[in-house]
């Protein structure tokens, strides 16, 4: 609270002043990078990318959402597949049922995919603009399935898990590659549907910022890290 005369008080241009920040370390807490790596016929690599990922989508803050919120709110959010579906969960429209294998309730890592489009809003993204299909005709690349790790990494005073997905071009033409995704398949557990799959649903969307091109007979491999430093 402040208190004395007139205080101009605007929240859209909140901001730490450069004599308040001292030499605080403002170091981020949480990184996500993608890696691209494009190998040829006979595995040497021919192309690097690297950039920073930062486009969750309105999908995975959802997710995120602890359930305390859909409580408190009385609200229900609505999820929409890479089909174009939609679904609702919270409060009383059901629940994620996160991973048991045992049972067969996949919730899990469904795809890295790739596209040949872009999106300017990343935030309502719920497929890629124009998706790479799975298959060695005209257009396709060969999906791989993911490599999900089994665990997080700590390595000092930083935690990370990687995920990874290799591609191969066998259409006989090349393929461009200009967005990524991350999509997972997601259950719900509802009343009415217990232990349902809903869908596909993406939860993480890039556009590269240099598109990659792969030639027929090359491989590209996709790497998605998520870090959190202490």
């Amino acid at each position: 609270m402040m208190v004395g005369s007139k205080v101009d008080y605007d929240i859209s241009n909140l901001y730490i002043p450069k004599d308040g920040k001292g030499d605080i370390d403002y170091k981020k807490s949480f990184i996500a990078t993608l890696t691209i790596i494009v190998r040829d016929k006979d595995g040497k690599v021919i192309k690097r990318h690297k950039q920073k990922s930062h486009s969750p989508t309105a999908n995975f803050i959802g997710s995120m959402l602890p359930v305390t919120w859909y409580n408190n709110e009385k609200q229900c959010w609505t999820i929409t597949t890479t089909s174009n579906s939609t679904f609702t969960y919270g409060y009383n429209c059901g629940w994620i049922y996160y991973p048991n294998s045992g049972n067969n309730y996949p919730d899990y890592i469904e795809n890295i995919m790739v596209g040949s489009g872009s999106q300017s809003n990343p935030y309502s993204a719920y497929n890629l603009a124009s998706p790479i299909a799975n298959g060695s005709g005209a257009g396709q690349l060969l999906y791989s399935s993911p490599n999900i790790p089994t665990g997080i990494t700590i390595n000092g005073n930083e935690a990370y898990f990687i995920i990874s997905q290799s591609f191969n071009n066998q259409s006989g033409g090349t393929i461009t590659i200009s967005e990524v995704g991350l999509t997972v398949n997601m259950t719900l557990n509802t009343p009415s549907s217990p232990y349902y799959v809903q869908g596909i649903v993406l939860l993480w969307y890039d556009v590269l910022s240099s598109a990659i091109s792969v030639g027929s007979g090359q491989q590209v491999i996709i790497y998605y890290t998520f870090s959190v430093n202490a």
